[in-house]
């Protein structure tokens, strides 16, 4: 694949790409519903984001859920299947967005990276990370970096052998390193993960 060739490249790279192989990226349907999901998960384990995940689902008679589904239940009921009350407003919040500025899923396809991020910013409770999030695992974007992302910190930082350093400072050097995986840096990304969970 040509993301593989590419970063294999960078030396330290190489070999986890050897070893971990061809990486599954794909579009994702309902990206609204997947945005939902990404808050979720915030700040919790998968274990519980799965759990609160599942009882939200049990509130509507169809899977395909939809902005409106949503915007009809209130705070108490959302708060009732596990969400914590500025979560459950994040939710009504992102719902009522959806339906001010009809969007569809074909809305993200016409906008670029930066365009997304600037698109999106503005809903309270959706930050850039989770934006970038969204654009990797269901957008298909194959260029987003996430120098915030805590993992990716201390992924880069044992894989390159950076000794320790003021976050500013880490991150300058993660965004100088991360130009050298462009067009790539999603799956740079997936990589640095999955060597540090290896780890």
């Amino acid at each position: 694949m040509p993301y593989q060739q590419h970063l294999s490249n960078d030396k330290k790279l190489k070999p986890i790409i050897k070893n971990i192989g061809e990486l599954d990226l794909q579009i994702r349907k309902n990206v609204f519903l997947q945005l939902v999901r990404s808050i979720v998960g915030q700040q919790l384990s998968t274990k519980a984001a799965d759990s609160i995940y599942k009882k939200f689902l049990t509130l509507f008679v169809s899977k395909n859920i939809k902005p409106k589904d949503i915007l009809e239940l209130d705070l108490e009921t959302l708060r009732a299947v596990g969400f914590s009350y500025n979560k459950a407003q994040y939710i009504l919040n992102i719902a009522q967005f959806w339906l001010d500025n009809k969007v569809a899923d074909a809305t993200f396809t016409k906008k670029s990276d930066d365009e997304i991020i600037e698109f999106l910013l503005p809903i309270k409770g959706v930050g850039k990370w989770t934006i970038q999030m969204l654009m990797m695992f269901t957008l298909k974007r194959e260029n987003i970096f996430a120098p915030d992302d805590l993992g990716i910190q201390q992924g880069m930082q044992a894989l390159y052998n950076w000794p320790a350093m003021p976050l500013k400072e880490l991150k300058i050097k993660m965004l100088a390193k991360a130009k050298t995986y462009e067009p790539y840096c999603t799956y740079a990304c997936m990589y640095i993960w999955r060597f540090k969970d290896a780890k």
